[in-house]
């Protein structure tokens, strides 16, 4: 005889992790003056570990669009007045030091959501994101995202990319405590896997 199939576990409905595990109690409220929106690829939206809801939560000015084509991008920047790209700058674009960024108005942080594949595809769908000026964030410490593994030895988590960017672009605001719950979170996959098979199958992440 089969087994039943177990049901679901339950979920928080705001931060959608299982209840048991939810992190709505370390999400902070943090003001910020430049608004962000994070454009996600479907695929991502789908990973139990992406940040990109914990940025929304936390901040006060964030919107998160899920999809890979988005034709009301153009009123949205139109609307925005200034508007920046968090993506590292290609050959052929502009580098937006934070200091450009016009005072008095109220810029626009885009960020794709995803693997490297699927925000480079996003940005081929959305001819008009090409065509931003780009914040590139200078090297920093290596991502505390120890249970995602990349090729890219830069690389960083969503989350940890926005609290760098609003950093360069607002110097007086402190953006650090929206790491908490992420951290928390990195801390609750790390136990449910069991530090033996942790340590075995992300050698990199020691």
């Amino acid at each position: 005889m089969q087994n039943p199939t177990k049901p679901p576990r339950p979920r928080c409905t705001r931060c959608q992790r299982p209840a048991s595990h939810c992190l709505c109690a370390h999400i902070p409220t943090v003001a910020n003056r430049t608004r962000v929106l994070i454009l996600q690829h479907p695929d991502e939206s789908k990973h139990p570990l992406n940040t990109a809801k914990l940025a929304v939560l936390g901040l006060q000015q964030a919107e998160l669009w899920v999809g890979e084509h988005f034709p009301e991008l153009g009123n949205q920047l139109t609307a925005s007045g200034t508007a920046v790209l968090l993506f590292p700058a290609s050959d052929d674009s502009q580098l937006l030091p934070a200091a450009s960024v016009k005072a008095g108005k109220t810029p626009l942080l885009i960020v794709p959501d995803g693997t490297w594949r699927q925000v480079r595809k996003i940005i081929q769908a959305n001819p008009l994101l090409g065509t931003l000026p780009r914040l590139g964030l200078p090297a920093g410490a290596p991502s505390a995202y120890r249970v995602r593994q990349t090729r890219e030895p830069a690389a960083v988590s969503t989350l940890e990319a926005i609290v760098r960017g609003l950093s360069i672009l607002e110097p007086e605001q402190d953006f650090q405590p929206l790491l908490a719950p992420f951290t928390v979170m990195v801390e609750q996959q790390i136990e449910a896997i069991g530090p033996e098979v942790y340590q075995r199958n992300y050698p990199s992440t020691r």
